[in-house]
């Protein structure tokens, strides 16, 4: 084990020495020009960095209904391991990038404010904040370097041959290339980067400071600009939020306590005294959220609660990128502006006729609940999980019906009368059911217009999977019916539920989950009864040998009496039947099994018994039903069980716990659950 002195150099010499070093890079003006020769990234525009930042990461694609899709796996959140990983939104976040593509090659959106519109607890704040991450982490990397300068040995009055000198950043951080002229830029960067120069344009001008010692300083050496650049050091720029670096936020508060100054700064009343007059920008603070996130990117909290006096001000920003901080010229910036917004502000945006400017230059991107069944229990495993909670155990399929709750309320009843809501909800999950196609899940698409708009929010459910894991802190074991009972109790107390047949109906589903849940324990106690893989083995083998000399006419040898025989058709009934293989189709689906034992032959595969899935849970089901009668499990329910029955409960009981992950407890509570509808006699084979 290390000495508190050797783990303290070793913090130093990897965390601090070596970073330290290649991030607090400084030097000339002639400096940086041979890092732009020899990486032309390093002046992209903040939408080029954000845009290369994202693909930074890697993209994956895939189909769904049909529909290619890309996947960004930025949006896992690789950087902090997924703290703030976005779940089943590829369509929306494609939408998002390629607003941000366009505007990276200047297409025009980047002159727009992009609006993230949707429900309460949709994600959009966790999407903005993962960007901010994103360009934090991105502006560390040698692949997102980027640089500002600033001025050093400057007379603190120019007009005092005698004034001591000062070290003045630039305070909007801005790309020195500024340095250069806008008139002969164009051509500076053709003589630079020579062909590389057409896919890089350094817009904008000075900042008020900048500009003013750059004019004094051209001045004092009569217009020669290279003495004039030996004033300019360049350093490497990190993006910070917390340090107010190039990211900036900004959240509505009472309009009596803000005013637009928090936006695009103020004068430094103490700083008058010491520079003469309030007009010297350097008696100015360019620290308003424009100025701050130049370079990179601000958010706009709730934007559309904006007072009208801030509105102006994003106007300019989003189409001129443009700011007009107070007694000085417009000034320009390069951020991305990015705002979100809920329902009923956007709705009070689209009714109010005097914004129809911000309208104009708004793109709207809706960020909608989850609608995928799996996508949505990944939120909930995120943040619940046997590792996490501890002391207390999550029986299987707990988040599962939680989560299939959430999304069917989110969900729009289907047109089409045979099919069920939680069909529906299979299907947009990738389960096939029969007569329905992947174009049918685009069509059950289209025609739901608000899907996903309204609906429980995760954060209802997170609160209520919380509850009851604190509730009973004697319980060791949370199941499903805990928690959904926990979210129907809620419901009276929803702060944005107001509408009792909207409660009434989320009731409904909840029993319509709780017989789905039903359905699921019975199948895993059916499979953990008949898990004898042996027996099951014997079993297919059988079926198999029947099948063949069926189809092939052929007769069957009797492995005890060695004599031939007809094929057992009551054996291969008993087995299609449970899979509601009607007397009519058995010989079609006879045929499609030895076709399907052909083709993998011809690959060189073997037919096992799970190759098939329908045939595999007949076989389960056959062998459940021959087994049950011998385990009694509706015994449970009495309060004798003989020692040979309990023998065999255990068993069954081990199985649940090893093959699907239940406790003690909850195994326990499972087969009493699945006994008592034993005992009811309902349950269905």
């Amino acid at each position: 084990m290390s000495s508190p002195s050797q783990f303290l150099s070793k913090v130093q010499e990897k965390y601090f020495d070596e970073e330290f070093r290649a991030l607090s890079w400084s030097g000339s003006f002639p400096d940086y020009l041979e890092i732009v020769k020899k990486n032309p990234r390093v002046i992209r525009t903040s939408f080029q960095r954000l845009y290369d930042m994202v693909l930074s990461f890697g993209t994956e694609e895939y189909e769904d209904s049909r529909k290619k899709i890309t996947h960004y796996k930025f949006f896992d959140d690789p950087i902090d391991n997924g703290k703030d990983a976005i779940f089943g939104l590829d369509v929306y976040l494609m939408k998002l990038m390629n607003i941000i593509k366009s505007a990276a090659h200047h297409y025009g959106t980047e002159r727009r404010v992009i609006l993230l519109h949707g429900p309460v607890g949709s994600s959009k704040s966790t999407i903005v904040r993962l960007l901010k991450k994103g360009l934090e982490y991105y502006s560390r990397t040698e692949e997102g370097a980027l640089y500002s300068y600033e001025w050093v040995n400057i007379p603190k009055y120019f007009n005092d041959p005698e004034s001591p000198v000062e070290n003045i950043a630039c305070p909007m951080h801005e790309e020195p290339l500024h340095l250069v002229p806008p008139e002969v830029r164009p051509e500076f960067l053709k003589d630079l980067l020579g062909k590389k120069a057409q896919d890089y344009v350094v817009e904008g001008d000075l900042c008020p400071t900048c500009r003013q010692i750059y004019r004094e300083l051209l001045k004092k050496y009569e217009g020669n600009w290279t003495k004039m650049l030996d004033h300019v050091r360049v350093y490497r720029l990190l993006l910070s939020e917390q340090d107010r670096v190039g990211i900036g936020t900004f959240q509505p508060k009472d309009e009596k306590n803000q005013d637009s100054t928090e936006l695009t700064g103020d004068i430094n009343y103490r700083k008058i005294a010491e520079y003469g007059s309030d007009s010297d920008p350097r008696a100015f603070n360019f620290d308003g959220e424009f100025n701050i996130a130049n370079r990179g990117i601000i958010e706009f909290i709730e934007v559309l609660k904006l007072d009208v006096a801030f509105l102006y001000d994003l106007l300019g920003a989003s189409q001129e990128h443009k700011i007009k901080p107070k007694k000085f010229p417009q000034t320009d910036i390069d951020e991305v502006i990015i705002g979100h917004t809920n329902e009923p502000e956007y709705k009070k945006l689209q009714n109010n006729e005097f914004m129809e400017a911000l309208r104009d230059r708004t793109v709207k991107i809706d960020i909608p609940y989850i609608t995928r069944w799996s996508e949505e229990i990944k939120i909930y495993k995120k943040d619940y999980h046997n590792k996490k909670v501890r002391g207390k155990h999550i029986a299987p399929h707990t988040l599962e019906m939680a989560a299939m709750w959430a999304v069917l309320t989110r969900l729009e009843e289907p047109k089409k009368a045979d099919l069920t809501l939680v069909q529906k909800l299979k299907l947009y999950d990738g389960k096939l059911i029969p007569g329905y196609t992947e174009d049918n899940v685009r069509e059950l698409r289209k025609e739901a217009v608000r899907e996903g708009l309204d609906g429980i929010s995760p954060r209802y459910v997170q609160d209520k999977i919380s509850n009851a894991l604190v509730k009973d802190s004697d319980e060791p074991c949370v199941n499903p019916f805990m928690v959904l009972n926990e979210l129907e109790s809620g419901l009276d107390h929803h702060s944005l539920i107001t509408n009792e047949e909207q409660k009434k109906r989320y009731r409904e589903l909840l029993s319509e989950v709780k017989k789905e849940y039903t359905e699921i324990v019975k199948n895993e106690v059916q499979r953990a009864i008949s898990a004898d893989e042996d027996a099951i083995k014997r079993l297919f083998a059988n079926y198999i040998d029947n099948v063949k000399a069926y189809v092939q006419k052929e007769k069957v040898k009797n492995k005890y009496t060695g004599e031939d025989e007809a094929p057992n058709e009551k054996l291969m009934r008993s087995i299609e039947e449970k899979i509601d293989i009607p007397e009519s189709r058995k010989d079609d689906f006879r045929r499609e099994i030895m076709n399907y034992i052909g083709a993998l032959a011809l690959e060189g595969k073997k037919f096992e018994w799970n190759s098939n899935d329908r045939l595999a849970k007949a076989l389960e089901l056959k062998l459940f039903e021959d087994q049950k009668d011998t385990i009694k499990l509706s015994t449970l329910v009495s309060s004798v069980v003989d020692k040979a029955t309990q023998e065999k409960i255990d068993i069954v009981k081990s199985r649940l716990i090893k093959n699907y992950g239940y406790c003690e407890t909850c195994a326990t509570d499972v087969l009493n659950y699945v006994a008592s509808i034993y005992a009811r006699g309902d349950l269905q084979q």
